[in-house]
């Protein structure tokens, strides 16, 4: 069962990552591209990657020239295409543990393999201070980390726009709000703007804020806990604006109230019952209880348990799942942070 590396990349962050990790991301990128036909991986890959490349450049994301230089290092097609792929769903619970403090639990679902046995943890730093990054080689932005402190965050995909109701609008929606994200929108993309929250924000507060005033290239759900009892947090983002909800909350694949126009991603009776599930959930006994179905399901890939409060506490475990519809297995060791070593910064 494989270990989940803690690397010291406070000098250098992804870039530095990445190429201490090349062989890891060579290995990442085969297992994720295991369905596509070989022949045609090179032509789809870098034609996705050219069209990446200029949407990017065309954002007021700062990170650009980090993706450009891991593609370079990493030489082969794909990098910028899998840096822009999105999440498949997840489900992100932000509740108060026995003693007061936040607590952030999250599945992240996403249909490739190899996800769960190549995850990593980043310790990288900004001008605000350090924090612990959920990760893989290669990646630029953060979707899951945690900053001792001052505060914990992760991002969920939000709901679907739509414009035809009904099945048979659903692949002209989806088609048009890619195409608009790619030609229309020029914001950040939501996880190098959590990334940018982890580098520069102080407190739970100044992230709130950050998260909820920069432009997004596509909607997005924040969930955020902080290091005091009450911080707790949703930000409900679409390109322009901003709703923040306070408490406890729970969070799927759609927004804390219905919206017209917007569906659910994963659907109404699926988002349910994984908040039923999480809101059920009596924390204490094993690692990971509340990692069961629904909330554990075929593209279950990592699930991650932190508080910010004190020293902060990090928890995660990777999964695979032997088929398409099968449920996911543990495919790591548990990763506690302050039982883990630093890994040596070596290819």
């Amino acid at each position: 069962m494989n270990l989940i590396p803690l690397l010291d990349v406070r000098s250098g962050g992804p870039i530095a990552h990445t190429r201490a990790r090349i062989h890891a991301a060579a290995s990442l990128r085969e297992a994720c591209l295991a369905p596509v036909p070989r022949w045609s991986r090179h032509f789809c890959l870098a034609s996705i990657d050219r069209i990446a490349a200029k949407w990017l450049r065309s954002s007021v994301s700062t990170y650009v020239e980090d993706l450009e230089r891991i593609s370079e290092i990493l030489g082969f097609p794909g990098a910028l295409t899998l840096n822009m792929s999105y999440l498949f769903a997840c489900t992100t619970s932000a509740a108060a543990g026995p003693d007061g403090t936040p607590v952030l639990r999250r599945s992240l679902d996403w249909p490739f393999a190899g996800l769960g046995r190549g995850v990593e943890v980043a310790w990288q730093a900004g001008s605000a201070g350090e924090f612990y990054n959920v990760t893989w080689p290669g990646a630029v932005g953060v979707l899951t980390a945690m900053a001792p402190g001052r505060f914990c965050a992760v991002i969920n995909q939000a709901p679907m726009r739509r414009r035809i109701q009904g099945p048979v609008g659903l692949p002209y929606d989806a088609a048009v709000n890619i195409a608009n994200a790619l030609m229309r929108e020029d914001g950040w993309p939501p996880d190098h703007l959590l990334r940018r929250a982890f580098e520069t924000c102080a407190t739970f507060e100044d992230a709130i804020e950050l998260l909820s005033r920069e432009p997004l290239a596509r909607p997005a759900l924040f969930t955020l806990t902080g290091a005091a009892p009450g911080e707790l947090a949703v930000v409900e983002r679409t390109e322009r604006e901003a709703l923040v909800l306070r408490g406890p909350v729970t969070v799927a694949n759609d927004w804390q109230s219905p919206r017209p126009g917007w569906n659910g991603r994963m659907g109404f009776e699926n988002n349910e019952a994984r908040k039923a599930m999480m809101n059920g959930f009596t924390p204490g006994g094993a690692a990971f209880r509340w990692a069961v179905p629904p909330v554990l399901n075929p593209t279950t890939r990592l699930v991650v348990e932190m508080s910010a409060a004190g020293t902060g506490a990090l928890s995660a475990r990777g999964y695979e799942a032997a088929s398409w519809n099968s449920l996911p297995k543990p495919a790591t060791a548990d990763f506690t942070l302050h039982e883990a070593s630093v890994a040596p910064l070596a290819a």
